[in-house]
């Protein structure tokens, strides 16, 4: 096989604009040998693939090696080559009367993002919609074709005004002669404060409804760890007798929050229309149900609380003195070496914002590349002075390859453990920021899954040269990936972390993990 990829290699001509090659191998999980971008020259290609070592190992995953490949190989920071974009790209923006006041901000946004496009009537076309009772179209794809156009519209844009109202103009719809609508509500601990908001939006819903025996149906559940049916769909055949019930719905309590659990219970298998009341998305188990066709609304606090709530739950960290395990992990291979002092700078206006004392915010820092080294542990100081002096004097620890996989397995073993200072059994919020300036060599996938079981909260920072889908699949969630073009811009998103890390849910369980989240309606 590797005397078979020489003489082909032998054929090619390769050369920076000309021919490109890799070559990765497999057997139960792929490893890149080199991207299409590491060799510019012949040579060093079939150097290297002369030096090639079998792998072993089994099962055989073929599926997962393509899906490797074209995640990782074929991609533009691999070296493939990309042709000019062609995008068709629509704004949908909420225009109605709640969001009045977060309107100048929305156009600011449509108007930043036209400004990356490249735009021609061979290329990107733009097109914007805004909408509250009613659609609107402000401009087509094929109204302009000149970025400037585009951006002279959207800097006019005037905000539209009107009601939100598509609950009821389902509810009114006379077109869908016959609905079974079922409300699941979150009952879990974290909603008993709203509940009672929830319990009168139901029954407004209902009151819109004709309930009857041929007609309009509906059913109740609600869930926490476990769903429960307060009445189905053919419990009732009159609207009094389901406002009734409603009016004497109690809070059912309990964690954690399993929504798939609770989608897939008997009430909903079979039903056209459902309503679905989160009060926060964080569920413990999966969350498909593609065995039925459903007309789906998730509708979430932050949406309706201006309508519908009069007062905030939040389920925050206590505001008064939180406490966090605060771990910085830090790429120290040889490509950034010139963007550390960046690095170096960012952690120490992160530690600026901390309420660093031992029985309040702890911090520590791990730098790697090739081998993880921790530059001090969790318990190591108590003072935020302490560390500060410890990070200015930080020195760049240089070598490769990049083993992001193998430094995240040592935060898990070895930073956010007891000996270490870490608190995660006494249910303080775990927190992992990782600054990744390049491509692992690596799996990350197995320690980031891991961490995560533990329930650390992991932040991935990366710069252009790192891969975007390896730092989204290391995070707590793909939204906690954030970039930036180099660590010199790491300013621009410091605000963007901090609200994040300030906004860390906790759910403590009595045993001895943490099961971390964000809070969505604050």
């Amino acid at each position: 096989m590797r005397d078979f990829v020489q003489r082909v290699v032998e054929k090619l001509t390769v050369e920076e604009n000309r021919d490109r090659v890799s070559v990765v191998q497999y057997s139960k999980e792929p490893e890149a040998h080199f991207y299409l971008n590491t060799y510019t020259t012949k040579e060093d290609v079939v150097d290297t693939v002369r030096g090639l070592r079998h792998k072993g190992g089994r099962p055989l995953n073929t599926g997962a090696a393509l899906q490797y490949v074209r995640d990782n190989v074929f991609i533009a920071s691999s070296g493939i080559e990309s042709q000019a974009p062609r995008r068709d790209v629509v704004f949908l923006l909420d225009g109605s009367d709640g969001t009045r006041s977060g309107f100048p901000a929305m156009r600011d946004f449509v108007q930043g993002v036209v400004e990356t496009l490249g735009v021609d009537e061979n290329k990107d076309r733009v097109a914007v919609v805004q909408y509250s009772r009613d659609p609107a179209a402000q401009f087509y794809l094929n109204t302009y074709t000149t970025k400037g156009e585009i951006l002279n519209t959207v800097r006019g844009l005037r905000h539209k005004g009107g009601d939100l109202s598509t609950l009821e103009q389902l509810s009114m719809d006379q077109s869908i002669a016959r609905k079974d609508v079922v409300f699941l509500l979150d009952g879990s601990d974290g909603t008993r404060n709203g509940f009672p908001a929830m319990r009168d939006f139901v029954q407004r819903v209902v009151e819109k409804l004709t309930v009857e025996e041929n007609k309009d149906r509906v059913s109740v559940v609600q869930y926490s760890k476990e769903p429960e049916a307060h009445f189905y769909l053919n419990t009732y055949t009159t609207k009094e007798d389901v406002v009734d019930i409603v009016r004497g719905l109690r809070h059912k309590g309990g964690r954690p929050l399993n929504t798939g659990a609770a989608l897939h219970t008997q009430s909903i298998a079979h039903i056209d229309t459902f309503f679905e009341w989160l009060f926060e998305i964080r569920e413990r188990d999966d969350c498909h149900v593609k065995e039925a066709a459903l007309s789906c609304f998730s509708l979430t606090y932050a949406s309706f609380n201006k309508t519908i709530f009069s007062e905030h739950s939040h389920s925050l960290v206590e505001s008064q003195a939180p406490r966090r395990d605060v771990v910085f992990l830090l790429d120290g291979s040889d490509g950034t070496r010139s963007g550390f002092p960046a690095m170096r700078d960012f952690v120490q206006r992160v530690v600026e914002t901390l309420g660093v004392d031992e029985n309040k915010d702890r911090v520590a820092v791990v730098q790697y590349s090739r081998d993880p080294a921790a530059q001090f542990y969790l318990n190591t100081y108590t003072t935020k002075g302490e560390i500060l002096n410890t990070v200015r004097g930080l020195r760049h620890k240089g070598g490769r390859p990049l083993n992001t996989g193998a430094a995240l397995q040592y935060v898990r073993d070895n930073v956010l453990t007891a000996s270490s200072g870490s608190r995660r059994t006494e249910g303080v919020p775990q927190l992992l920021i990782l600054l990744s300036g390049g491509r692992s060599f690596d799996n990350v996938d197995t320690p980031a899954a891991a961490l995560k079981e533990l329930g650390v909260l992991i932040f991935g920072i990366g710069t252009r040269s790192s891969d975007s889908r390896e730092l989204q699949r290391i995070s707590h969630d793909p939204s906690y990936a954030l970039s930036v073009s180099d660590f010199t811009d790491l300013p621009n998103i410091q605000q963007q972390l901090l609200s994040s890390v300030e906004s860390v849910v906790i759910d403590v369980t009595p045993e001895s993990t943490t099961d971390l989240g964000m809070c969505h309606h604050c």
